[in-house]
C-alpha cells in the first residue's frame, strides 16, 4: 500500500528466498496468493514443526533492504498435522489456515497448532466476512454517536461516530466483532469511506438544526490511515456536505501513529494542512517517543479508558492520568478522557484538568434522533 505493487512483489521474492534457504530439497514451499504461503514437510514429531516455525519467524523478522527502503515484516504461521488433524489435503489446508488466523488474532509474529475449536471460530469468521461484503448495500451498517462534554459539565460540544452492524440473524454487533475481519480482508477501506460520509452528513443535519458549534470525531483504522486515497476521501466528504474542516476530528491510535513515525508525520501534516483536527486515541497504551509526539500535529490526546476505570482506587493510574494531562498542557493539546462511568470519576478527572470527557455516565452511544433530543 505504501510503496506500490512492484516493490511489494520484490519483497515477496526476497522473503521467499530467505525461507527457501531454511528448507530441505524434499520440502514443498508454495505461494497461494497475496502474501499467503504454504509449506508441506515430513516430520517425526510435532517438535520438529516448532523448530522450523521458529526459524522461519526469526528469518522473516530480519529487515529487508529494497531500493534504500528498510522494510520489516512479521510472519504468522498456522500448523496442522496429518493424520491427527485431517486426512484430506483440503481439510489439512483449511485447518492450517484456521490456526494461522488464530496467530494473527493473538498479535501476529508467531505460530499456533490447530485445535478443533478453531474450526468453529474460522467458520463463523468466514460467514461474517461473506455477510459483511453485502452489509453496506443492504443498509445493515449504522452509526451511533457518543457525546463529548467539556469537563466542567456544560452541554455537549460534539460527538464521536461509532460503527454498529445490525446483522439480520445475530442482531446488533459491536465493532470489536467485525472490524478485525474488515481490516484483514481490506473491506475496511470502503466501510471507512462510508463511515466518514455518513458522519459528515449527520453533522451537516445537526448544524442545520441549529447546533452550529458541534464537532464530529471519526476513527481511522490502520489500513485507512496508510491508504493513498485517504486525503481525497476526507476532502470529498467535507465538500459534499459543506462541513468546515475544523469541525472534523480524525482519531488514530497511538500504536498506529508510532508504527512508522516519518510516514505518519507526512500524512498527519497533510490532513492538518487541510484544516481537520487530529486526536491521538488510546494514549498511554502504546510506546510513544515524546520527541516524536512533540512533532505530531495533533490537537487532542485521548486517555485510554483502562486508566480511567480504576482511577479512584489505583494510585498508579491516577499518576499516569495526571502526567498525561500535564503533558497535554505543555504541548498545548486538548486532553480527553474516555470511559467515564461514575460521577466520582467525572469530578476527579475535572479536578486533574482534563478538557473534555466522554463515557456512559455522561452519555451512551445513541442514534442521531436520540442524540439531538
Amino acid at each position: 500500500d505504501a510503496y506500490g505493487h512492484q516493490l511489494g512483489d520484490r519483497l515477496l521474492v526476497k522473503m521467499s528466498q530467505r525461507v527457501s534457504a531454511l528448507l530441505r530439497p524434499q520440502d514443498t514451499f508454495a505461494r497461494l496468493g497475496g502474501d499467503e504461503f504454504v509449506i508441506v514437510l515430513a516430520i517425526e514429531e510435532p517438535d520438529d514443526a516448532v523448530v522450523v516455525a521458529e526459524r522461519i519467524i526469526a528469518a522473516v523478522a530480519e529487515p529487508f533492504l529494497i531500493d534504500a527502503a528498510e522494510l520489516q515484516v512479521s510472519a504468522s504461521l498456522g500448523i496442522a498435522l496429518y493424520p491427527d488433524d485431517a486426512t484430506s489435503e483440503r481439510e489439512l489446508m483449511a485447518h492450517a489456515d484456521a490456526a494461522m488466523y488464530h496467530t494473527k488474532e493473538g498479535g501476529r509474529n508467531g505460530y499456533t497448532f490447530f485445535t478443533p475449536s478453531m474450526q468453529v471460530s474460522a467458520n463463523r469468521q468466514l460467514r461474517l466476512l461473506q455477510d459483511l461484503r453485502r452489509a453496506t448495500e443492504r443498509g445493515e451498517l449504522l452509526l451511533h454517536y457518543q457525546p463529548k462534554f467539556v469537563a466542567a459539565g456544560t452541554p455537549a460540544v460534539g460527538a464521536e461516530a461509532l460503527l454498529r452492524w445490525q446483522h439480520p440473524e445475530l442482531g446488533m454487533l459491536s465493532p470489536d466483532v467485525f472490524i478485525p475481519i474488515a481490516e484483514r480482508s481490506g473491506l475496511i477501506l470502503p466501510i471507512g469511506d462510508w463511515v466518514l460520509d455518513q458522519a459528515c452528513a449527520q453533522l451537516r443535519a445537526w448544524h442545520d438544526a441549529g447546533q452550529h458549534e458541534w464537532t464530529m470525531a471519526v476513527n481511522l483504522s490502520p489500513l485507512q490511515f496508510s491508504s493513498p486515497a485517504l486525503l481525497d476521501s476526507v476532502r470529498a466528504a467535507l465538500q459534499r456536505h459543506g462541513i468546515a474542516p475544523e469541525r472534523l476530528t480524525l482519531e488514530i491510535t497511538e500504536t498506529t501513529a508510532m508504527k512508522d513515525v516519518e510516514a505518519s508525520l507526512v500524512i498527519l501534516n497533510d490532513l492538518t494542512a487541510m484544516g481537520v483536527h487530529i486526536a491521538i486515541d488510546d494514549f498511554g497504551t502504546g510506546y510513544s517517543s515524546l520527541l516524536y509526539l512533540k512533532r505530531m500535529p495533533a490537537t487532542e490526546l485521548k486517555i485510554d479508558r483502562a486508566f480511567v476505570r480504576d482511577l479512584e482506587q489505583n494510585a498508579e493510574d491516577a499518576a499516569i492520568v495526571s502526567s498525561i494531562v500535564a503533558l497535554g498542557r505543555s504541548l498545548q493539546l486538548q486532553v480527553v478522557a474516555e470511559g467515564v462511568e461514575t460521577r466520582e470519576q467525572q469530578e476527579y478527572l475535572s479536578g486533574l484538568g482534563c478538557d473534555q470527557l466522554q463515557g456512559y455516565h455522561l452519555g451512551r452511544p445513541m442514534d442521531p434522533d436520540e442524540f439531538l433530543r
